[in-house]
């Protein structure tokens, strides 16, 4: 009778202090995973939805898209609402190019206009696509010989010099394919040319290369009319309020400002066409260029110049302060409400954006929709789950970033994390790139969910189990939507995706019938990363111990320092401080690693006396707020905006990861 009093003094004792579960959160977070909470036809009905219309920001459509979301989060049980801000977005007014061939031949003046397909079901809504264009480039009409600079790299144009070509005066045509749009118009800039023009080689991106293949809508690869828009901005948020909101009636710089600031190319540029550069191409004399420079097989030869083919380029755009819509739903956390778990994608789109960016919204309305079915079978989370589907990203992050910057206090004293998927979906193979405390998370999830092209298997093992496997990579400066997060305030954060890479990148033609017929088939890739996604955050929201290992980043640094050891040797540098400071960040991890370990073994009825409580929420203070530990408040040198000190988050941006690579088929 004793010990049953005991039992349940304990019993009620303990219902007292703590909030009533139902069932245990790892069963709830088994369940996140069940089929019966899975549905590709739903996921499939998301990305169908969204991708209806073109929808750039600032548009009546991407509005439309941004009610859909509200609609979709508030009905999943989300406390939704709708966070304005107005920034300064810029679209084409007039855009002409003409090319004027050696004679005979006469004038051409390019369509500039991407084609629809014999029985394309988007042909109704086709003239709605935002005519192609560079966002914020230079306004002007210029007029010169053409040079052909490859990718448009540095190293290009040392080549360039070595072959005693000089493009000053001249029209630049770069093919892209390795660095970003904005660098390949700002170094043609430094150089002395007057113009740039990006077109996508058929050898890189339109089934020309060794292995060859049909385009879309017969094939993945791009079709010869298709064209890669995106911005030329190199900043990070509206570029005229660099580091405040843009709420209405802020202050603003002015063009000539933002011109000075370095973010934006000081001379014309224009996106075109693989057919459309290959005519230019053939007007080109001088020099052969090198086997590496060269196109596809059956293209022409390539040839560097200058001239003697003379382009005309106009490009005019206008820029207007437009009203951009964040999406944001939150569960309160039932026991820390007071510490955010944070998902986000964005929702905005160049044409169609079926793989960029609404593969990742529609993954995320997915988890949002499973959260609410773990609700109904009584799961509360923890700590309180902010999910945000962010405006105007295209343009240079600026949803997520001029929340950030509004909110900065409040997340640098409250984010647990930030989740950050952008294109879900564009291919085989899973990828991901994290902060290292998050690696750990990152292969457990994967472990647990199995891989939707082949079932024997999970995530995981055919992650790091093939013969080509890669290691979690590390964010770049500006890649996503974690930018702000990461290199402006200094939270852990992710990145997800499956596949790195799709032809059809920024262009008319990523649609739902190319994510349909070649980026997802049954679209169970989409329902993979849901669940990767989803499971890392419920265990970052109900977690007792922030599961955090900062161990694995004191062996990243250590890494890095060692490289650097190399990079430095015989030069009068001294590392020690600065290996010193990895040995004592290892130290502590281990102590931390030690005393949950500790407390762990403490729990019991003892607890509630011992307030072991208050020890849980000073431990994961600690390990929430350790990634805070490496921004400085000033900033870098020239950079102030960038905050984080560690030099190791500078691998590819999201236009490699998505976008300039070279396929095969």
């Amino acid at each position: 009778m004793i010990k049953v009093a005991i039992a349940t003094f304990l019993a009620i004792l303990t219902s007292y202090f703590l909030p009533f579960s139902p069932l245990p959160k790892p069963t709830y977070h088994s369940l996140f995973l069940s089929t019966s909470l899975t549905q590709n036809s739903s996921i499939a009905h998301h990305l169908f939805t969204l991708t209806r219309r073109p929808h750039i920001a600032g548009s009546e459509a991407n509005s439309d898209a941004a009610a859909y979301v509200l609609s979709t989060l508030t009905s999943s049980n989300f406390h939704s609402r709708i966070v304005s801000y107005q920034a300064a977005l810029t679209y084409p007014a007039s855009r002409t190019l003409t090319l004027t061939p050696p004679p005979p031949d006469p004038p051409f003046t390019f369509e500039l206009r991407q084609e629809i397909y014999p029985g394309d079901p988007y042909a109704d809504v086709a003239d709605e696509v935002v005519p192609t264009f560079h966002a914020y480039a230079k306004s002007g009409s210029v007029s010169g010989p053409v040079v052909y600079v490859n990718y448009g790299r540095e190293d290009d144009y040392k080549t360039l010099d070595e072959m005693g070509v000089d493009v000053s005066g001249a029209v630049v045509l770069a093919r892209y394919g390795q660095i970003y749009r904005g660098d390949i118009a700002k170094n043609a800039g430094s150089k002395g040319a007057i113009g740039a023009l990006v077109y996508t080689d058929r050898k890189d991106y339109g089934g020309g290369g060794d292995d060859g293949g049909e385009w879309f809508p017969d094939g993945k690869w791009m079709p010869p009319s298709g064209v890669q828009v995106g911005t030329v901005y190199s900043g990070i948020g509206d570029p005229t309020t660099p580091g405040w909101p843009s709420t209405e009636g802020c202050e603003r710089l002015n063009n000539e400002e933002v011109e000075e600031s370095g973010e934006v190319p000081l001379i014309p540029s224009l996106p075109i066409s693989a057919a459309d550069g290959e005519r230019i191409l053939r007007t080109i004399g001088g020099q052969v260029a090198k086997e590496d420079w060269q196109g596809s097989k059956d293209g022409p030869i390539y040839r560097v110049g200058p001239g003697p083919g003379i382009v005309n380029l106009s490009y005019f755009g206008k820029q207007f302060i437009a009203t951009i819509k964040n999406i944001i739903g939150v569960i309160e956390g039932a026991e820390e409400p007071d510490r955010f778990v944070i998902l986000g994608n964005h929702r905005d789109a160049w044409t169609f954006g079926a793989v960029d960016p609404n593969s990742g919204t529609a993954a995320l309305l997915e988890v949002a929709q499973r959260f609410s079915k773990l609700q109904k079978r009584g799961w509360k989370p923890r700590r309180t789950i902010i999910l945000c589907n962010w405006d105007a990203e295209e343009y240079g992050l600026i949803g997520s970033t001029e929340w950030a910057e509004e909110n900065r206090e409040m997340l640098a004293s409250r984010a647990v994390a930030y989740l950050n998927v952008d294109s879900a979906v564009c291919g085989p193979g899973f990828h991901a790139s994290a902060t290292p405390q998050l690696d750990e998370l990152l292969k457990r999830a994967t472990q647990q969910v199995l891989d939707p092209d082949n079932s024997s298997q999970t995530i995981y093992e055919s992650w790091f189990g093939s013969s080509n496997s890669e290691e979690i990579g590390r964010l770049g400066g500006g890649g996503s939507d974690f930018a702000a997060f990461v290199q402006h305030i200094g939270i852990p954060s992710a990145i997800m995706s499956y596949g790195t890479g799709y032809p059809v990148y920024h262009s008319m033609y990523d649609d739902y019938i190319w994510m349909q017929k070649f980026g997802d088939p049954g679209f169970h890739r989409h329902v993979a990363v849901a669940s990767v996604w989803g499971l890392i955050a419920l265990w970052l929201a109900d977690d007792k111990f922030l599961p955090f290992n900062y161990l694995s980043y004191a062996e990243e640094l250590q890494k890095y320092a060692k490289d650097l050891e190399v990079e430095i040797s015989g030069k009068d540098i001294n590392l020690t401080p600065l290996l010193k400071s990895i040995e004592e960040l290892e130290i502590a991890a281990t102590k931390i690693k030690h005393q949950i370990k500790a407390i762990k073994e403490n729990e019991g009825w003892r607890s509630v006396w011992q307030k072991d409580h208050l020890k849980v929420r000073e431990v994961n203070d600690r390990l929430m707020m350790a990634e805070r530990a490496f921004t400085d408040r000033d900033g870098l040198s020239g950079r102030s905006w960038y905050k984080h000190l560690v030099s190791f988050f500078k691998t590819p941006d999201r236009e490699a990861f998505y976008g300039l690579r070279t396929f095969k088929a």
